[in-house]
């Protein structure tokens, strides 16, 4: 059924993209106007070598290039440019990669509400909606920005590089004595998977090197750990475990729930949803961390409870300056999936739509409900045995505690 829905997306595109070309060479009096210049009577455009190749392989082509290689490829002519402007193409992209994207943050969601709209009546032309100039293109939805915005390879352009100077000057800063963050870690993921994200990350000196144990304590919680990023930025994570370890581990084996003794529950709103309360001790490590980190379940057919949007939204309201604090999704699988492992950059290219053993990060987000939080918000794929990811979350997390980091 996936892939006759995909074949139905792949025709729509062509269709679109095949009445646009057919009707920009053949009638001069719908010329596309310059945005940079006058409007003025110009004569039929001629098509070049690329443009008069058949639509299907003009498709396939973008089809095999990256967003940035996509926007050059809009840059060589007013006939392109029009083209990969085509918003069936860029919802085509949007449906194609969203699953597969490592990370997704509250700036970046891309507005999901818009993909379950439809677009554009299958038999209206491309040509068609820009009859009445840009008006035309404003009546649609901005896929195009949507993807840009929201594509991982496109968000880490945008973030600063280093200067040679910042090594000498970082040098400097690691004399001075600061103050570490702190963030509280808890969720599902860190007691379901077969592997132990909290004992990898103790063990695991080449991805975070453990930097020791502070002597701050908290009644029932402990002081937690700190650890060091890229040998230069100090942090500390507390972890909130449900309950003892003999009853995790029972609970993990056997695949069933225990008794949450981090949270009360309250009772029920008004659309029968359950009401947390953070127990006391958590009550006080919320209000003395300077974020969350919440490890969710990403493994196909578990995870999901009803209680996990109730408990994130106990403990960031537990917060002081809770909107201010981020929350870091870690969502974790236990293992690689040795089929990505065995494929190569081509055939992962060609092989997007195939079924992942994971929860998209898109789809986690939506789970969680986390796009109605006022606070900053990241979603992260994790894997617990490599610890894939979880140094890009760790950055980012810092950064919305004010550390300075660089992109490269």
């Amino acid at each position: 059924m996936a892939g006759n829905i995909q074949q139905l997306n792949e025709s729509a595109v062509i269709s679109s993209l095949r009445r646009f070309r057919d009707t920009y060479f053949t009638n001069g009096a719908k010329v596309l106007k310059d945005e940079l210049a006058p409007v003025e009577t110009k004569a039929e455009p001629q098509p070049g070598f690329l443009d008069s190749s058949p639509v299907d392989v003009q498709f396939l082509i973008m089809t095999f290039l990256c967003p940035a290689d996509i926007c050059c490829l809009g840059a060589t002519s007013r006939y392109w440019r029009a083209m990969v402007r085509d918003p069936l193409l860029w919802r085509y992209f949007l449906l194609r990669d969203m699953p597969h994207w490592p990370s997704i943050d509250h700036v970046s969601m891309p507005q999901l509400e818009f993909l379950d709209a439809p677009l554009i009546n299958e038999e209206e032309s491309l040509d068609d909606r820009e009859e009445d100039g840009d008006r035309g293109m404003v009546s649609t939805f901005d896929y195009m920005s949507e993807y840009l915005k929201g594509c991982p390879s496109c968000r880490q352009q945008w973030l600063p590089s280093r200067p040679a100077y910042e090594v000498f000057t970082s040098f400097l800063q690691s004399l001075v004595p600061s103050s570490e963050p702190r963030y509280a870690m808890f969720g599902p993921g860190m007691e379901q998977l077969d592997v132990s994200l909290v004992t990898r990350l103790m063990h695991a000196p080449d991805v975070l090197p453990v930097s020791g144990t502070p002597q701050r304590q908290i009644d029932g919680i402990g002081s937690g750990i700190s650890y060091i990023l890229n040998n230069q930025h100090k942090f500390n994570i507390l972890t909130l475990y449900s309950t003892n370890r003999a009853e995790r581990e029972r609970a993990r084996v056997q695949q069933q729930s225990v008794s949450n003794k981090l949270f009360i529950l309250e009772g029920t709103d008004e659309s029968g949803c359950p009401v947390y309360s953070p127990a006391p001790q958590v009550q006080q490590v919320c209000q003395v961390v300077d974020g969350f980190i919440y490890v969710a379940n990403a493994e196909l057919g578990r995870g999901g409870e009803e209680c996990e949007v109730a408990q994130i939204r106990a403990v960031l309201s537990s917060a002081e300056s809770s909107a201010s604090k981020p929350l870091l999704v870690l969502s974790c699988v236990s293992r690689d999936d040795p089929e990505e492992d065995r494929i190569t950059n081509l055939q992962k290219v060609t092989s997007r739509n195939r079924a992942r053993c994971r929860t998209p990060c898109v789809d986690m987000a939506k789970r969680l409900e986390l796009p109605q939080l006022a606070n900053p918000w990241m979603v992260q794929d994790t894997v617990a045995e490599s610890l894939s990811g979880l140094l890009d979350g760790i950055s980012w997390l810092l950064r919305c505690s004010g550390v300075k980091l660089y992109g490269g």
